[in-house]
């Protein structure tokens, strides 16, 4: 094997973090800059005329509780291997969300909290990492469901026979899931996930649930405020199943992080458009979204990066 003298490991490693900050922040920089449908003067005007301290405090507020109850459900779920600080889960989710912002559905970020652990515990932490997004997965299919089944009650943008087709397939799936759980790929199978899924304390996966439900209620609701600040005034519930409906099925779509508003922007245009919500509200909505939750919390996740050290434990 070739050994790397240590001062090339240490400009490699320089390198690497150069790279994922500055390959995060020129992806953040193109797409708001050259993002046609964004008219920042349309936007600068509606903010003069509706400027408030106190709205502006209250959306960056969620912002801040959508990514703190993240940042709690990995402290959460890391207790599996050992506990760790809430100052050391905030720098463990930060930078790892700064690392898998240009990865395919953000599997960089698996790769970037493990490397906070030795060697040893990869595959756990990796383990772990799907449980803490899996578990908003699956809350968002749930609310997601609900949320389309009652906007379809309204608006009728799929038949009756569409819906119970979709239902159909997706019972199907599970069933055939379920029904060869035994076999193996590579050594893994449903029943061995199952099985281990199974090996976490129900504390720790009746907290995970509270916490995915409390997130998922921060930014459903960040997304709401916003279209009230933009003078977007319809029912709640309405307005309410719209937003878990584009959220459910953008978040079916395979994306880079840095893509995210883009993709959900399509899927809002569509469905608040049959609301009558003018695109360029939709759209500006969507990427306010992605800049108060993904942006920021990159800017910020730049700094761990930038300050990473490797573990010498094995």
């Amino acid at each position: 094997m070739i050994s790397i003298p240590h001062k090339a490991k240490q400009f490699l490693v320089l390198v690497a973090k150069l790279l994922i900050v500055g390959g995060a922040f020129y992806f953040i920089y193109d797409q708001l800059a050259n993002n046609d449908k964004l008219d920042w003067q349309k936007f600068i005007t509606l903010f003069r005329k509706n400027q408030s301290v106190l709205g502006v405090g209250f959306i960056l507020l969620l912002s801040v509780l959508n990514r703190y109850f993240e940042i709690l459900k990995w402290q959460n779920l890391v207790k599996v291997i050992y506990p760790i600080s809430l100052g050391e889960a905030t720098k463990q989710v930060l930078a790892a969300l700064t690392a898998g912002i240009f990865t395919p559905n953000g599997v960089g970020e698996y790769a970037g909290k493990a490397l906070y652990y030795p060697k040893s515990e990869a595959k756990k932490v990796v383990f772990l990492n799907l449980i803490c997004n899996g578990i908003q997965m699956i809350l968002t299919i749930i609310f997601g469901i609900f949320g389309l089944l009652y906007f379809n009650a309204l608006y009728n943008v799929i038949t009756t026979k569409t819906v119970l087709i979709l239902f159909g397939g997706f019972l199907l799936i599970i069933i055939l899931l379920f029904s060869i759980k035994k076999i193996k790929v590579k050594g893994y199978s449903i029943e061995k996930l199952i099985h281990k899924i199974n090996e976490i304390p129900k504390h720790i996966h009746q907290k995970n649930i509270f916490l995915g439900i409390c997130r998922y209620l921060v930014f459903s609701h960040q997304y709401y405020f916003l279209f009230l600040a933009f003078e977007v005034h319809l029912p709640y519930l309405t307005l309410l199943a719209a937003i878990t409906s584009v959220y459910f099925l953008a978040s079916s779509l395979p994306t880079f992080q840095f893509l995210d508003f883009a993709v959900k922007g399509s899927v809002a245009i569509y469905f608040f458009g049959i609301l009558g919500v003018n695109e360029w509200i939709v759209v500006f909505i969507s990427t306010l979204m992605w800049f108060l939750n993904v942006v920021l919390p990159v800017v910020l996740g730049s700094y761990y990066v930038l300050n990473f050290k490797t573990k010498t434990a094995a």
